[in-house]
């Protein structure tokens, strides 16, 4: 018997919500939901939580128990067939008796690519691929740029004024956009891997680039508690080796990376050195994030001044451009949103498409994907 593809959709749908339950949580791995279904009744789902702890399709499982057996589980990512932290998924659905599994994608992951898939149909098993396979990689996006291309997913955060200004001439940018935006800022920081930004940032604004767990809105707080809140890594580059040890950033919790072209010890609590070699005064943007998705960072989110903004921009390295407008103007003197280089033609221009534009408090977030971005 067939059974209907709006069927598929509609728990495929609900296995998507579900993975989204891991967001803030699972780095480096994916978002996985998985959801199982017999005789049109959910008997078992689950989510993956976080690295080391069992996936979506274990807990999903363990909660049908025997009723698995003749069942479908739906799957928003191909079940593993390796073992790493955790025992590889497709043998525990083949083990239930699951008779039919529906993939909403196949896992880029070397170790995965597909070998999940196989080894479902070889144990007998029917196996659908394909079910809203768009907004499964909608969920996932760093992970699977980071399999596909060895590097992470960037997203750069701008806060500007409509004339696209981050500052007086004077430095003052305190505050340009409201406390609704910077509410809003928190949900994305605490779904990053790290956060990038420089020495400057840091002393200049005395940046915590922390996840405020006050500022997070009322239903994620409700859903996690401030210890299931992970703090990025904060990847601070410090071309010049300026960074004292004094400044906030090392004082608050979690990890911070210090990015120098030269190895000189640091004696900075809860800090490690990455070292980038460099002809010249500033630090290879691109090899940094190779380096970090070696380092198993998925995604990286950007807060830093019109330099770096610039500089990433201008090399094809952002991914999405986050911008929150505010509704006043600074005027000619005053500091651009990023610094890009003379362009002499209009087709040299970054190019960017708008994926959306929402109010935020008294201010408007548009979020852009670069044109060319493939992940």
């Amino acid at each position: 018997m067939t059974v209907p593809y709006d069927t598929d959709q509609l728990y495929m749908n609900q296995a998507i919500e579900l993975a989204k339950l891991g967001r803030f949580t699972t780095t480096p791995n994916p978002n996985v939901g998985c959801i199982i279904v017999k005789d049109n009744q959910i008997i078992g789902k689950g989510y993956h939580q976080k690295a080391g702890q069992p996936h979506a399709e274990v807990y999903a499982l363990q909660m049908a128990g025997a009723n698995a057996a003749g069942a479908t589980a739906y799957v928003t990512l191909e079940p593993c067939s390796h073992f790493g932290r955790t025992p590889p998924c497709a043998n525990a659905l083949i083990k239930s008796g699951i008779k039919r599994v529906v993939i909403a994608m196949q896992d880029p992951n070397p170790n995965v690519a597909g070998n999940g898939i196989k080894r479902l149909q070889d144990a007998g098993i029917a196996v659908t691929v394909g079910v809203l396979a768009d907004q499964a990689e909608a969920i996932n996006q760093g992970f699977l740029k980071r399999m596909r291309t060895g590097l992470p997913f960037v997203q750069l955060k701008l806060a500007t004024s409509l004339d696209g200004k981050i500052a007086m001439a004077s430095g003052e940018s305190k505050w340009i956009t409201s406390n609704k935006a910077r509410e809003d800022v928190q949900q994305f920081r605490a779904q990053a891997s790290c956060i990038l930004s420089t020495r400057k940032t840091v002393q200049t604004d005395n940046a915590s680039l922390t996840v405020r767990y006050h500022q997070l809105p009322d239903d994620i707080q409700k859903i996690y508690p401030i210890e299931k809140i992970r703090q990025p890594i904060r990847v601070i580059i410090d071309g010049q080796h300026q960074l004292t040890g004094d400044e906030s950033i090392f004082q608050q919790l979690g990890e911070t990376w210090v990015v120098r072209k030269q190895n000189l010890s640091i004696a900075m609590p809860n800090t490690s050195l990455i070292v980038e070699p460099s002809a010249n005064q500033y630090i290879d943007l691109k090899i940094l994030l190779e380096n970090l998705a070696q380092k198993q960072i998925n995604s990286v989110w950007v807060e830093a001044g019109a330099h770096l903004a610039g500089a990433l921009i201008e090399q094809n390295l952002v991914d999405e451009l986050i911008i929150y407008y505010a509704p006043k103007l600074l005027g000619h003197n005053a500091k651009d949103m990023c610094i890009l280089p003379n362009l002499q033609k209009l087709s040299l221009a970054p190019q960017f498409q708008f994926e959306s534009v929402a109010a935020v408090g008294e201010d408007m977030r548009v979020i852009l994907k670069r044109k060319s971005s493939a992940i």
